[in-house]
């Protein structure tokens, strides 16, 4: 009898599975209405490989990710779908395996990445990971890539453009209340999974909820814009070991997002 759940390496690039893409467009699509989504700016990916470099949002429902990449995929083609690069802990987690790898998921790092450049692929990171994620309401509205950079140094060395994209509604799909980061580093799980804070937050069903826990997310509506891609002046190993130049870029980075999302979410003139 063949196993309930197959098994997957999380560092392989082979095992995107382009019919289960296929599959989930329906429900994505059910998904765009559910949150009155929209989506601008995918005539602006390039051709070849890319890193898309967004804001992330919503905790653990990251929805705005499926809208947003359910665009490109019918617009452009599965091409310029970029595989997801993501934390070990939900890659090889076996129930999760099952729905992250066939859409791309492979665990982050520097050197699956680079076969992936080295393959034609675009790739996703998401740099303020669990912090951006699961920041405060009142801090909805803000980029917190907090102090990350690795993003930056991955591109530069690999000579490959930044695709910045900036999300607003998303974190609305919830109600963080606060993030008790000082109460996430003393607690031995959050250290050894690498969790920077620790959510209290309001959501549906639950109401009153502590830590990263799954819920259902209010219909907020969801705008995503695909910005110009950057391209730097320096590029390869050189500029990525300049830790002030890869600084300088990756605060760029952040600010074209956060200018696009101050943009978003001002009231009409």
């Amino acid at each position: 009898m063949a196993p309930l759940l197959r098994s997957y390496d999380i560092d392989s690039i082979d095992n995107r599975d382009p019919e289960r893409i296929a599959q989930l467009m329906p429900f994505v699509r059910a998904l765009g209405r559910y949150h009155r989504a929209e989506v601008t700016g995918v005539e602006r990916v390039p051709t070849g490989p890319a890193l898309y470099v967004g804001n992330h949002n919503g905790a653990l429902y990251s929805g705005d990710t499926f809208l947003w990449i359910a665009e490109v995929y019918e617009r452009l083609g599965l091409e310029h779908v970029p595989f997801g690069l993501g934390h070990t802990v939900p890659l090889s987690m076996p129930a999760l395996q099952q729905f992250l790898i066939p859409l791309g998921g492979v665990r982050a790092g520097h050197d699956n990445a680079h076969k992936l450049f080295a393959a034609g692929h675009k790739a996703l990171v998401y740099p303020g990971g669990d912090e951006d994620a699961m920041r405060p309401w009142r801090l909805r509205h803000r980029v917190r890539f907090a102090g990350r950079k690795g993003f930056m140094r991955l591109a530069l060395r690999e000579d490959v453009p930044v695709i910045p994209v900036a999300t607003t509604g998303a974190h609305s799909t919830l109600f963080v209340l606060h993030d008790f980061p000082t109460l996430a580093r003393r607690i031995p799980l959050f250290r050894r999974l690498r969790y920077k804070v620790l959510p209290l937050s309001l959501a549906l069903p639950w109401g009153l909820m502590l830590g990263p826990v799954p819920y259902l997310p209010w219909p907020s509506k969801i705008r995503v814009e695909i910005l110009e891609p950057m391209r730097f002046e320096r590029s390869g190993d050189e500029a990525a070991e300049d830790e002030a130049y890869v600084r300088e870029c990756a605060d760029q980075v952040e600010a074209t997002i956060q200018r696009a999302m101050d943009r978003m979410t001002s009231p009409p003139a």
